[in-house]
């Protein structure tokens, strides 16, 4: 194999290609990313058996052949060289090596060989659409910060991906839960989605469409079956992961429907207001305490080691007094999703799910399991 390409484009390339990359391997081969030259384009493989990234880049093909390269040496090889080099790849005799040449620098990089790389076949992909990648981008930021870390619910270690028939017309909704909070958020049903299957796509994978919706493109063409899903962005970069295989809990029974007290904040000053009284608060239990009174918020945060803070803030509410106490950081995570000036509150008792909303019928709605404080 003898390939020329420009640093800018392999550099592209390898970035979104190496991040799938485990650092850590027990199979040698799982280090490294596929190069082949063909016509003329090099294309770049990496998986690690549950995602595989693939992109072609325009080269210079002197001589066509394939070789496998450890994936993170050659990423940090081509990010050091200088900006506007031409980057010569070149394999050859039984060295089992591959050199890299550019400018004065020379590498040689072990190789392994193309036929034991793995290939996670995409198989019978029978459901298929396209979705503005601004659209999928929001679906994703949006209920992201809710996945489960948790390895025994592994069903919740991702997110669900469904559509569904609402009062508006087909929709298509994103779901993450960890137990604690869920988020949900509905776009209008992308042409051609409607009748996919539920999926569940794990949280890895979510990470990585995220970081590859921010390089380009309008649109995306998303390929389901009931096991895999493909993305194809624009420039001819293909992204195959595989599902969760297993049951999304039916999220809609912890989606409080009778909440009858209504609070209305203001978003920015009550994220600001939790921050600052959550500075006294324990690693351990990070609650802080909404008192609600007519026209009026007090929070207040309570730690037998270090002392006790409360801010006051004037609200919008008119219902009976309650006291009922969140964990910080999920209230802060919730309200950084808001996209208006005001939060919506849907509260029933200090016991219950509260719902929070930017207002009345939003896309977006989240629910928060409360604590005991």
């Amino acid at each position: 194999m003898r390939v020329t390409v420009e640093r800018a484009a392999l550099l592209r390339s390898l970035g979104h290609v190496h991040r799938v990359v485990e650092r850590r391997n027990t199979i040698p081969i799982l280090s490294n990313v596929l190069l082949r030259a063909e016509g003329s384009g090099l294309q770049l493989r990496a998986t690690d058996l549950d995602i595989e990234v693939t992109e072609s880049v325009p080269a210079d093909v002197a001589d066509a052949g394939a070789t496998t390269v450890p994936a993170h040496v050659i990423y940090d090889i081509v990010r050091k060289l200088p900006d506007g080099a031409q980057v010569s790849l070149e394999t050859g005799g039984e060295s089992g090596q591959m050199t890299i040449r550019s400018g004065r620098s020379r590498f040689a990089l072990g190789a392994l060989p193309e036929g034991d790389f793995p290939d996670l076949a995409a198989g019978e992909m029978p459901h298929g659409f396209e979705i503005a990648a601004a659209d999928l981008k929001r679906l994703i930021e949006k209920t992201q910060f809710a996945i489960s870390t948790e390895e025994t619910r592994y069903y919740l270690n991702g997110i669900y991906l469904h559509t569904l028939e609402t009062e508006n017309g087909p929709a298509m909704r994103a779901v993450a839960t960890d137990g604690h909070r869920l988020a949900r958020v509905e776009i209008p049903a992308p042409q051609g989605s409607v009748g996919m299957p539920g999926v569940i796509v794990p949280r890895k994978a979510v990470a990585e469409i995220q970081k590859l919706l921010d390089d380009g493109g309008e649109t995306v063409a998303v390929d389901l079956s009931p096991a895999k899903i493909r993305l194809r962005f624009a420039g001819g970069l293909t992204l195959i992961s595989k599902l969760i295989d297993g049951t999304f809990p039916d999220y809609q029974r912890v989606i409080p429907a009778n909440n009858d007290k209504r609070l209305t904040v203001e978003r920015d000053a009550f994220a600001k207001a939790v921050d600052r009284v959550s500075t006294i608060s324990s690693e351990r239990g990070r609650a802080v305490k909404l008192g609600l009174a007519e026209g009026r918020l007090a929070l207040s945060v309570n730690n037998p080691d270090s002392g006790s803070a409360t801010e006051e803030l004037d609200v919008d509410y008119e219902a009976a007094g309650l006291d009922i106490g969140f964990n910080a950081r999920y209230l802060l995570d919730i309200t950084a999703q808001l996209e208006g000036d005001t939060a919506l509150f849907k509260l029933a008792d200090p016991g219950s799910p509260t719902l929070i909303q930017d207002r009345e019928g939003a896309p977006a709605l989240y629910v928060l399991m409360p604590m005991r404080v």
